[in-house]
């Protein structure tokens, strides 16, 4: 993706100190080429007036549900990226859920060419850890899928065995590659589908306990503490989770960590008997939403991924015990943490840009701020809109979302990749 000449004009730019300043960027051939207090128009360049705007470096996920090959009905690369692309990132990270599973060069050849043809922002795959995502099992072969691949997740289960874990650290520590883990213990769920808590005993519904996320997280740390692998935790849910990764880092160990927006917005006192409440993990109690908001803030959480998972409109229509897990979230992520805690004085700007931007960035080994001669992926954001989340209006086939009807403020409003104007708010 790159592009000819363009001109971004007296925009509030993020500078590599933290600072909003303002400044024209000159984009040249999918790179940033220039940025000045002021940068003279150019013939043949397209200008754009951003002095009411501000720009960041493009939005990073590292935890995104894109579905093609195998499930098209739920969201192909095409609209996916769309939605990621109007959500302000210009790079996610593909889970391997996916008809045929990504486990081998041949199947994973087949999510390459989709990407290639049809995606309008970067798309890193992730291949499965264990043959066929099971689990367990024969651990992938490492060597040949990384030149291809962001890291290796079985999202969806856990790892179960340890044993299994410790060799596919050992393969990745070898490698150099990341494990991005899904963490649940399968014999501790029971059937459970949301929190086990008042809401859950109330309700007459089956509880998943937090300790079905924890145990696998303090395992883990343990097995990247010995085995020297870079070790991810997705989506964190608990606050014993949150503990067990702090104090591996204390330790030294190379594990990093993400939380999602319902996360940190919601509890399991907000849910209704509705499918658009049930993802996995489940939303917790208040006590593990603080906890987690503790832990992004001190830097134990790295980062803020959306576990963007689309599914149709009736597999979503059967109610919390019936619907499948997974929410949407690429296109509602920004707005919701603008709102709920920038405007509210809990986080400055330039934090949520270091959540949503560049720690994600800095996990992949990506460019990290807008200097002369990185990639021109940019994220335009205009902050001063006011209006009510829309499902309808997403470009994700997806729908369900608990945001539905909710009040934000700000938007994105462009979004460039390698240079190249990939969406623009009309």
């Amino acid at each position: 993706m790159t592009s000819g000449t363009t001109i971004l004009k007296s925009a509030m730019v993020l500078s590599s100190d933290g600072l909003f300043l303002r400044k024209d960027i000159r984009i040249s051939d999918g790179v940033v080429s220039g940025i000045s207090e002021s940068i003279d128009n150019e013939s043949g360049a397209v200008v754009y007036d951003c002095s009411s705007f501000f720009v960041v470096p493009g939005f990073v996920d590292l935890h995104v549900h894109l579905r093609e090959p195998g499930q098209e009905a739920k969201e192909t690369i095409a609209t996916g990226t769309a939605a990621a692309a109007r959500g302000g990132f210009t790079t996610v990270c593909a889970m391997p859920n996916l008809n045929p599973v990504p486990d081998s060069l041949g199947n994973l050849q087949l999510e390459l060419q989709a990407i290639e043809k049809d995606a309008s922002v970067k798309v890193l795959p992730y291949a499965s850890i264990t043959k066929g995502r099971r689990g367990q099992g024969e651990i992938v072969d490492m060597q040949a899928l990384m030149p291809y691949v962001a890291g290796f997740s079985d999202d969806g289960c856990g790892v179960q065995a340890p044993d299994d874990m410790r060799a596919a650290m050992v393969e990745a520590a070898r490698c150099g590659c990341r494990i991005m883990a899904h963490c649940e213990v399968e014999s501790l769920l029971r059937g459970g589908y949301i929190n086990a808590g008042r809401y859950c005993r109330t309700h007459g519904h089956k509880g998943i306990s937090n300790k079905s996320e924890w145990a696998q997280v303090r395992r883990d740390c343990k097995l990247a503490a010995e085995t020297g692998a870079s070790y991810h935790v997705c989506h964190v849910s608990t606050r014993q989770s949150v503990s067990f990764i702090r104090r591996a880092k204390a330790r030294g160990a190379k594990v990093t960590a993400e939380t999602c927006p319902h996360y940190l917005l919601l509890t399991d006192n907000d849910l209704r008997e509705e499918g658009r409440y049930k993802m996995n993990p489940p939303l917790r109690s208040e006590k593990d939403r603080k906890a987690l908001l503790r832990g992004l803030e001190d830097g134990t959480i790295d980062c803020i991924a959306t576990d963007h998972a689309p599914h149709t409109e009736e597999e979503k229509s059967r109610g919390l015990a019936g619907s499948a897990m997974g929410i949407v979230g690429l296109e509602t992520a920004f707005p919701l943490l603008y709102t709920e805690f920038v405007l509210t004085g809990r986080w400055s700007l330039p934090f949520l840009i270091e959540k949503m931007s560049l720690a994600p960035r800095r996990i992949l080994g990506l460019d990290e701020g807008l200097e002369e001669g990185s990639a021109a992926d940019i994220t335009v954001l205009d902050l001063e809109p006011e209006y009510e989340i829309d499902p309808s209006q997403f470009l994700s086939k997806g729908r369900s979302t608990p945001f539905d009807g909710w009040t934000v403020r700000g938007r994105v409003a462009m979004t460039f990749v390698d240079g190249k104007l990939v969406y623009k708010y009309e």
